[in-house]
């Protein structure tokens, strides 16, 4: 083949790594908070070891995301051709395997290889990774062929610029919030309609089976051929294997309880009041400094006689600790939501929560059912 015709393939191949290594880290980039939260999903399945990795998550995340961002601006850009294949086949020497892994064990449903913003399979994504991994064997083979097309002072000025981009923008998002929402709790979206189920939604197949007992010997039966009138058999159990996932609303899990374990989801969600909601996932972690800021959000709901809630996915005891803190500072002697926590803390999801809103403590504003404002508490005035 000569040279022109390489250099095209390699440009191609390069071109494509470069553009998948951007949009993967851009749309992880625009919420680390998702990314953490993946990568925490991923050492509680695996268990053991990891487990005890989870509070390196955060970091890892922004890892990940400063490696692909800037490998993707170098690759897009033809800077240190070379090098970043290189990388890019380090990179997915240990992804692939990895993937496969995940694929064949499914310890999470997704990998969140693009955040929420394109949702893969496991499988999906291990196949994804064998094409691109086959995409860098190419531009190596190839990669002499590639010639710079910047000095290497740009190059570096380039790859600088890359770096400042990718952590100014994750700088923005964690103390704001994601600029872009993927998620189906984002402003403007009615809850009630992604909860609903369509008329023609294929529902979970299972496949079930039946163990019966004779002699002091199991067998496993089918719905076929259990011995529904051979009362020499012993009736054990019943087993059923999910075999194929069906339908599942874009939200599935909303659910809130308040302290008597009343549900009180649809009494918010159809409301013509506003609703306002605080939510802070885990009280041990949320950010005491803003807690003078939930108290002036309280009050201001009390003078507007409209509805407000804490939502955590703390137990019971978590929320009376957290409660009598607050009492032992300057907010005993003031009508606040912390010595009136049978009013106003419910209980939700901790995992729902985090996908509602990327703070902690972040607020949430419901009216009949529509989502109709959401922002980090840190950002009020």
């Amino acid at each position: 083949m000569k040279n022109t015709g390489k250099h095209i393939i390699a440009s191609i191949a390069r071109t494509l790594l470069g553009l998948t290594f951007l949009f993967s880290g851009f749309v992880k980039a625009v919420d680390p908070l998702g990314t953490t939260y993946k990568i925490e999903d991923y050492l509680k399945a695996f268990g053991g070891f990891f487990t005890d990795l989870l509070p390196l998550a955060g970091i890892a995340a922004i890892v990940l995301i400063v490696v692909e961002f800037v490998l993707g601006v170098c690759m897009v850009c033809n800077v240190r051709t070379s090098w970043t294949a290189w990388l890019s086949l380090a990179f997915y020497c240990v992804m692939t395997p990895l993937t496969l892994y995940v694929a064949l064990t499914n310890p999470v449903s997704d990998c969140g290889c693009f955040g929420d913003a394109l949702v893969l399979t496991n499988w999906q994504t291990f196949y994804k990774n064998v094409v691109l991994l086959a995409l860098v064997i190419i531009l190596l083979v190839f990669r002499k062929t590639v010639s710079p097309t910047f000095v290497p002072p740009v190059e570096l000025g380039i790859a600088s610029l890359g770096l400042i981009a990718v952590a100014g923008l994750m700088s923005w998002t964690l103390l704001h919030l994601p600029i872009m929402d993927f998620r189906p709790y984002k402003v403007g979206n009615n809850i009630p309609a992604l909860m609903e189920m369509p008329e023609d939604a294929e529902p979970d197949q299972y496949e079930i089976s039946f163990i019966y007992a004779k002699d002091g010997q199991e067998r496993e039966f089918t719905l076929e051929n259990y011995p529904r009138n051979d009362s020499s058999w012993t009736f054990v159990r019943q087993n059923s294997r999910l075999i194929k996932k069906g339908y599942e609303p874009p939200i599935h899990d909303f659910e809130i309880l308040n302290t008597d374990y009343d549900d009180i989801t649809w009494d918010i969600l159809e409301s013509e009041t506003p609703v306002t909601m605080v939510v802070m996932y885990d009280l041990d972690k949320a950010n005491r400094k803003l807690m003078d800021k939930v108290t002036a959000l309280f009050e201001e709901c009390n003078r507007r006689r409209e509805p407000f809630y804490i939502l955590t996915g703390s137990g019971e005891e978590v929320i009376e600790n957290f409660c009598s803190e607050m009492a032992s500072t300057d907010y005993s002697n003031r009508l606040t939501p912390f010595n009136h926590p049978d009013r106003v803390f419910c209980t939700c999801d901790p995992v729902t929560l985090k996908t509602i809103v990327r703070a902690n403590p972040g607020v949430f504003v419901v009216k009949d059912g529509n989502i109709i404002d959401k922002y980090n508490l840190r950002n009020r005035n």
